[in-house]
Order: structure tokens, then sequence, then C-alpha cells
């Protein structure tokens, strides 16, 4: 049996990767290896590893000896050494990485160093902020890509990387939210005291390149929701430098009524509240793929998401951090409420398996080549 161990480090990254990791699972040729990391572990975003561990995989690996200091440099550093060690016990053929967090740069550096195979999900995506860097660097480390689109795969033979190694496999949590076995509405409030009839979903993140102005701009914006008027749910930020400002502002909608704020939910009631949600608002990749396969309206406020998507994604409206913006955007989200079919169409989890069953991809090799777009030109 193959041992392919996937590394998880965010609610998020654990929500993309849970189809494909309950597919090896099932599978007869493949042993499942989880390593748990990072934001998983930090109590005040809601201890999220429990999640992982709920879902009853018999390899996973929590490690709390991590030291999740804040400072990504130190805890990249840290993730390494961590994950070294855990490598070196169980000897997997393959290591599998999501995204852009310093988690997965984590993974395929130790993976590439002892000459295991890497396989990068969503790889060639334009992230914003320092997390575009990360992502672009994971692929560079690893042997095989998945993608989402022709457009990605496009910006990894732009990058070098052999095409003959790279497949759109689809985002793979859209697998999940059109599949048939999320909970319901009424169940999914209930279990998180939720007594809003119609509401909206609001998820900002730190920009580590704009630290300096980031608590005029939350204050701003948390003032827009408030004059708004309406019902928001409301997740904490990841924990990149100046979450802390982020959560301190929070603090003034503890006693608004009109506010209902988690340090994390279980994917699949996040989903469910995704889906049935009047917009989504903030600066999350969720507001730029999810409400999309759901038609749901989304307000994209400032920088971080930019460049990751077009006129084409018309669901989508872009704003600064300006509360009249914000607020004019919210008084426009019916035109805006439309189905964009651009990033999957549930089929991912199959594609990749097909990819793990073809001996193409274990015979592949292991030196990696820069591929030049043009020789002639050089």
């Amino acid at each position: 049996m193959k041992k392919i161990l996937f590394i998880t480090g965010t609610r998020a990254d654990y929500g993309k990767m849970k189809s494909l990791i309950k597919a090896v699972n099932a599978h007869t040729d493949f042993e499942l290896y989880i390593y748990v990391s990072g934001m998983h572990l930090l109590e005040r975003l809601g201890s999220t590893y429990m999640e992982v561990l709920k879902d009853g995989y018999t390899n996973v690996f929590v490690d709390f000896s991590q030291a999740n200091t804040g400072d990504m440099s130190y805890d990249l550093g840290d993730v390494i050494c961590h994950l070294t060690n855990y490598v070196h016990s169980i000897n997997p053929d393959m290591i599998i990485v999501h995204g852009d967090r310093i988690d997965a740069l984590a993974g395929a550096i130790v993976g590439a160093f002892a000459n295991i195979k890497v396989v990068h999900i969503e790889g060639g995506e334009l992230s914003g902020t320092i997390d575009e860097s990360i992502r672009h660097a994971i692929s560079k480390f690893a042997h095989i890509h998945m993608v989402c689109t022709q457009e990605a795969k496009g910006r990894l033979i732009q990058l070098g990387e052999n095409s003959s190694y790279i497949y759109i496999l689809g985002s793979p949590d859209i697998d999940i939210m059109l599949s048939d076995n999320l909970p319901d509405l009424e169940s999914t409030k209930k279990r998180y005291t939720v007594d809003f009839d119609k509401y909206a979903i609001f998820m900002y993140h730190p920009v580590t390149t704009e630290l300096e102005y980031l608590s005029v701009h939350i204050k701003s914006i948390v003032d827009a929701l408030i004059d708004t008027g309406l019902n928001y749910i409301i997740v904490y930020p990841n924990n990149d430098h100046g979450s802390d400002i982020i959560l301190h502002e929070y603090e003034r909608l503890d006693s608004n009524p009109h506010f209902r704020i988690f340090p994390s939910i279980r994917f699949e009631h996040f989903l469910t509240f995704m889906k049935n949600a009047d917009f989504f608002i903030g600066n999350s990749s969720a507001g730029i793929r999810e409400t999309g396969v759901y038609g749901i309206p989304a307000i994209d406020i400032g920088s971080r998401q930019k460049g990751r998507f077009d006129d084409s994604l018309c669901n989508i409206q872009h704003v600064t951090e300006n509360k009249k913006e914000i607020i004019s955007a919210v008084n426009s989200i019916e035109k805006y409420r439309v189905k964009i079919e651009m990033y999957g169409d549930g089929n991912s989890t199959k594609r990749f398996i097909d990819i793990l069953e073809d001996d193409s991809v274990w015979n592949s090799p292991i030196q990696k080549r820069f591929i030049d777009i043009n020789r002639s030109t050089l």
C-alpha cells in the first residue's frame, strides 16, 4: 500500500481537502496519514483540530509541540523541524499540501528535501499579500500539481513547471458543496444558536502588507456593517499578524443582537449557512470561490483578493474599505445573485483518485527541471 500524507494547518484547507482525504481513506491501495498543524491548534480560533479527529481517521498526528508564536518566519522553521521528525517516522510515499499557508510550504520543503513526491493542490492562483509568494514557492517544490482552472495551469507553465504533471482537478470542496449530505438549515441554526431569519456572512483577514492601515480599515468596515441594520454571522480571521486588531474591533459587537461571532464553524455547517445567506462580505477566498457555486452575491473588500477574479465572476462587487462604498454595495446585492460554473463540477474527488491510480504519477521523476516557455528567445 502507498502511504499518503496530507498536511492540514487551517480549517479552510481541511475543508478544501476533506473529500480527497476521505477518498484516500476508503481506497484499498492507499494508507492515509494526516499531520495536523498551525491554526488548528489554537484555542482562541476554535481548536479546529478536533474537527479532524471527529471524522474518525486512524492515522492522525496532532502536533501540539508546535510553538505558534505568530511570527511567520519562526513558525515556518518550527513546523519544518517537527514535520521532518514525523515524516522520518512514517516514511510516506507522497505528501499532499494545499494552497498558500506556511504549513503547506513546510510540507513541500520537507517532502522535496527527502525525495518524497509532493502534490500541490490549487497552485497557480493569485492570492494577494505574502500568501501569493508562498503559493508559488510551494509550486516550485512540488512534483505534481492539481489545479482548479486552465488559467492556473498556464501560470504554472509560466513558472517553468512541466505541463505533463499539471492536472486540472477543479476545486475539491465543490464536491461537498454540491452533495446531498449537508445538514439542513434549521439544525445548523440550532447547533450554533443563530435565530436570524435573514443574514449575511462576514469574514475578514489581515492584509499582511498593509498592517499600518488595518485598525482604520476594520473600524470603517464594522461601522458600515452596523449602519446597514442587517444581521451578520461573523467568523474569526486567520492567525496572520494583525488578527488581534480585528478581534479587538469585534468586541464592540458583543452586545449587538444583529451579530453572531464564532471562532470557527464546522465546514459542512458553514456551507449550509452560506447556501442560505443573503450575501457574503469580506476579503476571504470563500467570497470568490464558494459564493458563485451557490449564486450568492459577494462583496470583496480591499486588496487581499486583488487579481483573483475578473469581470466574468459577475456575482462579485469589489469595494475599498470605505464605509459609503460598502453600504452602497450592500444595497445593490440583488443585481449580483448569479451562479458561476468555473471552478468545478462536483467530480474533483473522482478525478483525484483516477490520477493517483495512474502509474505515471508514481513513476514520474523526483528530479525537477525548469521548462523554458520559448527557448528560441533566450
